[in-house]
């Protein structure tokens, strides 16, 4: 276990000092001008509204299985 906790501790070390060169090396860049007449808009043109009735959808179908699973338990206690 000890040899396991050293080895993360080497390797967070080690991430943490190659951020820090990293950083003092490239320094803060400029930032891009404002948006030009013709350009895309700021965020890109992504649309968002087909990933989020995806989701919304995802997460209706988990909960409805969460609340089956949940009434079979019920329903098998009541056997019991």
């Amino acid at each position: 276990m000890k040899k396991v906790i050293s080895i993360v501790t080497v390797l967070v070390i080690s991430l943490f000092i190659s951020i820090s060169a990293n950083a003092q090396v490239m320094g803060p860049s400029n930032p891009p001008g404002g948006p030009q007449p013709g350009d895309q808009p700021i965020g890109g043109g992504a649309p968002v509204g087909g990933g989020l009735f995806i989701l919304l959808g995802l997460g209706a179908a988990y909960g409805s299985r969460k609340l089956y699973l949940l009434g079979q338990e019920d329903e098998k206690e009541e056997l019991s």
